[in-house]
């Protein structure tokens, strides 16, 4: 079986090919890998071992309207002041009272103690998260205004 001829004039040639120069081929090559590094770094900063954790690790009811929470707390750097969201929720899952909470700076894990004031009836007392942004009021003792 024989192709049918074309005008090469007009078509071009069906030996040549598109092909990329060398210098294209490795900035291509170079945008890709760039492009692949920025994905790998965007992943490993929102899925990586998060900084610090903080969990819940106990919590009792002390009354109709209080949570005793027992919150443990790791961090990569435990030099550094950190602050802790707890809170409590009712058997419906509603949210009854939240409070921040300042974690001192200490060796290794450390295990802090604090009673929340809720609205009445807490079913369960836990853990929201964990951060290094301390603020302010925690830090330096003064009550926030407004």
């Amino acid at each position: 079986m024989t192709h049918p001829q074309i005008p090469q004039d007009r078509y071009g040639s069906r030996a040549k090919k598109a092909r990329l120069r060398p210098g294209r081929r490795w900035l291509l090559f170079a945008v890709v890998l760039a492009a692949l590094v920025g994905v790998s770094v965007v992943a490993y900063q929102n899925f990586g071992t998060a900084p610090i954790e903080g969990k819940q690790v106990a919590f009792e009811i002390v009354g109709e309207d209080s949570v005793r929470i027992v919150v443990e707390v790791q961090r990569d750097d435990p030099q550094r002041p950190a602050a802790c969201v707890v809170r409590s929720r009712a058997k419906s899952g509603e949210e009854i009272g939240r409070k921040e909470v300042l974690i001192q700076p200490a060796d290794g894990v450390t295990r802090q103690e604090t009673v929340l004031r809720t609205s009445p009836g807490p079913a369960t007392g836990e853990v929201y998260g964990c951060t290094y942004n301390v603020p302010e009021y925690l830090s330096t003792h003064t009550r926030p205004t407004g």
